[in-house]
């Protein structure tokens, strides 16, 4: 059953005002409770918005930006490709790590949470936020494209100098939305096995990001 309270740092409570004022918004909430209701679906209610709850605004310094939740038990909490600590990690996921690898010689361990990247500003959003499991891009026919649209719009407007990260085609298609003389767009083919050596590998973007970041005089990110 679902929890009736959305779950989001404070410094983002503008832009959801400002949600809660389009009528796309109510009904997407309506949509997804009954969703929540009828079926089981990722991540828990309460961790839905979990990317807005972990990396408050004004820390927001990357995007990475995914498809939708992992749609199998324990995996998905909110954060874009992120599982949960104990779960074993998801093919994308591993493709993540070797590529972080091969780009920066850091080797991860087999914790495929990623928390400590959102809470140094990395913001890990899906462009669709909920699942059913066992369905991959079962509440696609929702508007959650429509919100995290305004999520990329609102950020375009009101930070500079952010990464945009965008792994494969959904990821790519925000890219208008984006002025790329404000900020800096590395893209790439999806991390899933299915098109990870379509251009995935070998794009480095853990160190195009830093070497952007510590050019802007901004820390850069420990990945």
């Amino acid at each position: 059953m679902y929890n009736k309270t959305l779950f989001f740092d404070s410094s983002w409570l503008e832009f959801f005002q400002q949600e809660y004022k389009e009528t796309y918004f109510t009904k997407l909430l309506e949509d997804i409770k009954k969703e929540y209701q009828t079926y089981l679906c990722y991540p828990q209610w309460e961790e839905i918005f979990q990317a807005f709850k972990i990396t408050p605004l004004s820390k927001v310094k990357v995007i990475i930006l995914g498809q939708d939740p992992y749609h199998q038990p324990n995996q998905a909490h909110g954060l874009a490709f992120s599982v949960k600590t104990n779960t074993p990690l998801p093919p994308s996921l591993k493709n993540i790590f070797q590529e972080l690898k091969n780009d920066l010689n850091i080797e991860k361990d087999n914790d495929g949470n990623l928390t400590t990247w959102a809470k140094q500003g990395v913001l890990l959003l899906n462009t669709t936020l909920t699942v059913r499991q066992s369905q991959p891009n079962s509440h696609l026919q929702y508007q959650w494209v429509t919100f995290t649209d305004h999520v990329l719009s609102f950020l375009n407007l009101n930070c500079t100098n952010l990464v945009l990260i965008l792994w494969g085609k959904n990821a790519r298609n925000k890219k208008m939305l984006i002025d790329t003389e404000k900020h800096f767009i590395i893209e790439s083919a999806h991390p899933s096995p299915l098109s990870a050596y379509n251009g995935f590998f070998n794009s480095r973007p853990f160190s195009k990001t830093n070497n952007w970041l510590i050019s802007k005089n901004k820390t850069p990110i420990k990945w």
